[in-house]
């Protein structure tokens, strides 16, 4: 019997034909038509404006095909553990109109399972799973060499480096939904950073010559920073660094006066005084990405508040937080899909645990219960993770490091009398040749490192003669002994220890993280300085200790890694302006830069040379990196820097980085660092499990 259709039965028939592919298609079933492409294999298919990825136009024009997106079948019920999320859209209605078309390294992922990852403590060691989610405007590729596109589709700089214009992808969402637009980086500057109700003081990236940008919104996709003078390094900020220039208006707008007039009357209802205590509560008067979040905080408030956690354009949300670990589920929306048109992430949630112990965090690693890890892995580890790669199945490859470990002494010292010995350069000279580096290097370091003098820059530029990379470096007892003597530290009473000129034992106390530096070396530099007389003491104490004294200004003496690639320089002046460095890493000088934050009214009156090098990291930043003005702007700051041993460098060592095997798609990283933001360059949403 032959049927017959009317024409609006074939319509309707046809309308069911294409949902039904399109659902095929949602549901990972239905094939598209794209060549599968990877970094291995391109299949034919040529490279794009920039390495390893496409936007979709550029990518389905070059391979002659319409790409079908496919979602994780989960991905529903991930979204319904993400507290205050509303249900799903079909995925079309949540990738931009022009989501960013990853090749995968070696395969099409599959999607499924639980990153296990290891950090020190809240706020402590947690950059390793951060970079694992982390996205920004841009990033540097693999190469570290070329910028890409990330979060935004593109950018452009006008011809002086005064303009730099971002394009966002249109149709791209916050985790909840909400369109992410040009307004969001506008929020975020002028009314997070620059705000003082929010953040006391602006960071230096924000600041060009001590003066702010402004940030333009040109249309809902487009974005211009205008700076007061050229600061060609603020896309390789970008590029690198935690802080996001982006934060969800719509969110946080809510509290904010300046967006809702209601916005005390909205956050007294929540059980707040006023809506600044909110926005501090959700994003931690900080710029940190990592703060506790309320769900650790004070989960009781959460109940009169919009949702748990701020809304993020990162691969992964958390949904749980406490004081033992954090865990996280995809975000929904994300902007992110493979050559097959598969939304990443392919591994779905992540597990957070905190071990701060250095013994136990290493035997997790050689029983295989970490997928991956480098940070706070230091080389002595080494041998014992190589000796048990087969046994756990899991690979460590030693990649060179950016930092090194390095001592400074406090020298805005609560005690005046060691203010004063801290203070002088030949103090800091004598102690330099005190140190046997060849020694730290053998011992510490298999003789696998380069011993030498920290020179802020990492790897050192060519103007940075040898001279300066060996400047006191040399190991020289005797010296030391000359200079010790010579400012009045002496032995006064026989002991074999050398006392203050008041009489008093002069002591060292060094306290000491396992996240910046290893105990080993800690333990080889006092029995240097303990050589030439000084009494030292030495105790391993949690991050978070660590830096709590370091910015209460209670050290002898601070130690951690520290050193910047010089393409992070010129977009941030830390590493020259006292205290050197932000509250994370490694500073000295704590009440000198009290004095510049508040144009002398607190702190302690630096000395002429850090002024200079004040002055001259933003002429350095505004100068084109390599021409003869800038290198010679670069060797003043050496001379000052290093010529007055602020921070005294012992050797660069590579270091660990772990992955289980299981873990696919990952490569050989170039390095292990925190200054390229450990996996962020290796596009880590890639990654999926295989097991056996």
């Amino acid at each position: 019997m032959k049927t017959t259709y009317s024409k609006l039965a074939l319509a309707k028939l046809a309308l069911a034909g294409v949902v039904a592919v399109a659902l095929a298609a949602t549901s990972g079933a239905y094939a598209a038509n794209c060549p599968q492409v990877t970094v291995t294999d391109n299949k034919g298919v040529a490279a794009g404006k920039y390495p390893q990825q496409y936007d979709l136009a550029e990518f389905q024009k070059l391979a002659n095909c319409t790409l079908s997106f496919s979602e994780n079948p989960d991905i529903g019920k991930l979204n319904g553990r993400i507290i205050g999320n509303p249900p799903l859209p079909p995925l079309a209605e949540r990738l931009p109109e022009e989501p960013l078309v990853v090749a995968p390294y070696d395969a099409i992922g599959t999607y499924g399972g639980v990153l296990d990852a290891l950090s020190n403590a809240t706020e402590a060691g947690t950059a390793d799973l951060l970079s694992i989610r982390h996205v920004n405007f841009v990033r540097y590729a693999d190469d570290l060499t070329t910028i890409v596109p990330n979060v935004a589709k593109d950018w452009t700089w006008n011809d002086d480096y005064t303009e730099l214009t971002f394009f966002l992808r249109k149709g791209h969402r916050w985790s909840d939904g909400a369109p992410f637009t040009a307004h969001d980086v506008k929020f975020w500057y002028d009314d997070l950073n620059m705000d003082t109700n929010v953040i006391e003081k602006p960071k230096g990236f924000l600041l060009v010559g001590g003066k702010r940008m402004e940030v333009k919104v040109i249309d809902d996709h487009t974005v211009k920073f205008i700076l007061p003078a050229p600061k060609p390094g603020l896309l390789s900020h970008f590029a690198t660094s935690y802080s996001q220039g982006f934060q969800p208006q719509h969110f946080l707008g809510q509290f904010h006066p300046r967006h809702n007039p209601d916005a005390d009357k909205l956050a007294q209802a929540a059980g707040f005084k006023n809506g600044y205590e909110v926005i501090a509560f959700y994003y931690g008067n900080s710029d940190w990405t990592d703060t506790p979040s309320p769900l650790l905080r004070d989960p009781s408030k959460i109940e009169k508040l919009p949702a748990a956690v701020v809304p993020t354009l990162e691969s992964h949300i958390t949904i749980a937080d406490t004081t033992e670990g954090r865990h996280y589920v995809a975000n929904p929306y994300f902007f992110m899909v493979d050559t097959a048109g598969n939304q990443f992430p392919y591994i779905p949630e992540q597990d957070e645990i905190y071990i701060n112990d250095n013994e136990v965090r290493i035997l997790k690693l050689v029983n295989a219960e970490v997928d991956y890890k480098s940070q706070s892995v230091q080389l002595p580890s080494a041998p014992l993770l190589l000796e048990n790669q087969a046994k756990g199945d899991y690979t460590v490859h030693l990649k060179p490091t950016i930092a090194m470990p390095v001592f400074s002494f406090n020298v805005t010292s609560q005690d005046l009398e060691k203010r004063k010995i801290f203070g002088d350069l030949r103090f800091r000279q004598a102690m330099s040749v005190a140190m046997n580096r060849s020694e730290i290097n053998e011992v510490a370091f298999f003789g696998l490192g380069t011993p030498g003098q920290w020179v802020a820059f990492s790897p050192p530029p060519s103007f940075i003669t040898d001279e300066w990379k060996q400047h006191y470096a040399q190991h020289d007892a005797e010296l030391a002994a000359k200079l010790l003597d010579d400012i009045g530290l002496k032995d006064q009473d026989g002991d074999g220890k050398r006392d203050l000129p008041s009489g008093e034992r002069f002591t060292l106390n060094l306290q000491y993280a396992t996240q910046g530096i290893a105990g080993n070396v800690v333990e080889l530099v006092a029995q240097h300085w303990a050589n030439v007389g000084i009494d030292t003491t030495f105790k391993e104490v949690t991050p978070d200790e660590y830096r709590a004294a370091q910015s209460a200004n209670e050290l002898d003496v601070m130690i951690w890694a520290k050193g910047m690639p010089i393409a992070i320089i010129l977009g941030n002046d830390q590493m020259f302006v006292p205290p050197f460095d932000d509250y994370f890493t490694h500073r000295t000088g704590m009440l000198w830069g009290e004095y510049i934050e508040t144009d002398g009214a607190k702190g302690v009156k630096p000395p002429a040379y850090v002024y200079q090098m004040i002055k001259d990291i933003a002429a350095f930043q505004s100068t084109p990196a390599g021409t003869p003005q800038s290198d010679a702007i670069g060797k003043r700051l050496i001379k000052n820097m290093v010529g007055n041993l602020l921070f005294l460098g012992t050797v660069q060592a590579p270091a660990p980085i772990y992955h289980r095997n299981a873990l696919k798609n990952f490569i050989e990283f170039k390095t292990w660092s925190y200054e390229y933001y450990r996996t962020f360059p290796y596009r880590p949403q890639q990654w999926f499990f295989q097991e056996g």
